[in-house]
């Protein structure tokens, strides 16, 4: 597969560092950015590679050359004219899918988990993404459960929405030459506006969802993060491969107020000090996983997309503290009938409604998640059973609606206290 990597921008958000340097050639530890990409996506097989060039171009040919001594092939296109995020792809030819990337990033994930997502979907874009602390900055992705994206909504500062998907496209798209034709820039062009908004009419992009490490570093600040996460392992450390920490949370009485059967989106209320918590369970290096029953589905007290918006509010209510779940899991089973309006579909006995372990298990299987050094947090005994049937340790909570403590599990009086805690036995642990 052919990398593009759009690398011919002015770095503007740099200030003076790249009045004489182009911003792919700013140091990232003793290496230019630009060449851990190159690195990074060599090991996953990538030799080929195309680099847009043009605001001081010079010293990126120069380094690079053809590429040979990188182990890779290096081609340029080189712009007269600033041409966007996409007017060069209008004026290259292209006979496969190629990979798309800005030239200003910090990555590493499997791009072969995501190629395989994108032939099975039959994409003509496919987009990797995932939530982020500041969706509200961002552009967030409608999609369906197979992935397809349905809409793309632009940046929401200004005016949030009741309620949002915090799904972020991280900049790395797969494009096929087939989401190209019948398109043209005769300029610059805008890779959202000319080639994913049409796209998504024709229902040709999908959303890949990756917890790997991608991080933007476009700014003088986001690049001295970067380059702490790079001395700890941390973008080693987040790929789907690697075996990682989880903490499981249940939402009603964990994460939101507890108000018995939630079933209108306008009832959301998360605890106090909850967003501040999952902040410093990301800062300990865990996946933070939101696994809930929700059985108002199955007793028709709320739909589905009902469901959906109560969820999509809870997501606000986390961005506007600038904080996330990397997942929202729920099981809509029942197993009992005779409810008045129920919803038959959804009444079954099932393997992932608490205590059963399958929302933990499956979300191991899929993010190689070690059970055995992860948590299950809640409020009820339910979710103490669920801990002791997934092979997980347990995390009673006194904040929810059962107030007596489990014999032999540890209790805090909130989330906050309990991350508080995991904090330091982690740290002693590296001690």
């Amino acid at each position: 597969m052919k990398a593009v990597i759009l690398a011919g921008g002015k770095g503007t958000r740099m200030g003076d560092a790249c009045l004489e340097t182009p911003k792919p050639m700013l140091l990232l530890g003793d290496k230019p950015i630009l060449l851990h990409q190159i690195e990074a996506l060599r090991r996953e097989g990538v030799k080929d590679f195309l680099l847009v060039v043009g605001y001081l171009s010079a010293p990126i040919r120069s380094f690079f050359g053809d590429g040979s001594r990188f182990g890779v092939h290096i081609d340029y296109y080189e712009e007269e004219k600033p041409l966007g995020t996409a007017g060069a792809l209008f004026r290259i030819p292209f006979d496969a899918d190629f990979l798309l990337l800005n030239g200003d990033m910090l990555f590493d994930f499997s791009l072969q988990r995501m190629l395989g997502f994108h032939t099975s979907r039959g994409a003509g874009v496919t987009l990797l993404a995932h939530p982020n602390d500041h969706p509200l900055d961002s552009a967030t992705l409608r999609s369906e459960d197979d992935g397809l994206v349905t809409a793309l909504i632009g940046r929401q500062r200004e005016k949030a929405p009741f309620g949002i998907r915090n799904l972020c496209n991280a900049g790395i798209q797969i494009v096929s030459p087939a989401a190209l034709e019948g398109l043209q820039a005769d300029g610059p062009a805008d890779f959202d506006k000319d080639v994913v908004m049409p796209n998504i009419r024709r229902r040709t992009v999908y959303a890949y969802l990756s917890h790997e490490y991608v991080r933007d570093l476009g700014t003088p600040l986001r690049l001295e993060a970067a380059d702490r996460d790079l001395q700890a392992g941390t973008p080693a450390a987040m790929r789907v491969d690697a075996v990682k920490r989880a903490v499981f949370l249940d939402r009603d009485g964990t994460v939101n107020v507890y108000k018995g059967y939630l079933s209108r989106a306008e009832d959301m209320e998360l605890l106090p000090g909850v967003s501040e918590a999952i902040r410093l369970l990301h800062r300990l290096g865990v996946l933070v996983i939101i696994a809930s029953n929700q059985p108002v589905v199955a007793r028709g007290m709320c739909s589905l997309q009902e469901l959906r918006r109560i969820h999509d509010r809870m997501e606000l209510l986390l961005a506007e503290q600038h904080s996330f779940a990397d997942e929202i899991r729920f099981c809509p089973h029942h197993p009992d009938k005779g409810f008045p309006g129920e919803n038959a579909a959804f009444k079954c006995v099932c393997g992932c409604r608490k205590p059963a372990p399958g929302m933990l298990t499956a979300a191991a299987e899929e993010n190689t998640i070690s059970l055995a050094d992860s948590y299950m947090v809640g409020d009820t005994l339910r979710d103490i059973e669920t801990a002791r049937a997934a092979g997980c340790r347990p995390v009673f909570l006194r904040c929810g609606a059962t107030k007596e403590d489990p014999p032999g599990v540890p209790a805090y009086d909130d989330l906050y206290a309990f991350a508080r805690a995991l904090g330091k036995e982690l740290k002693k642990g590296c001690e």
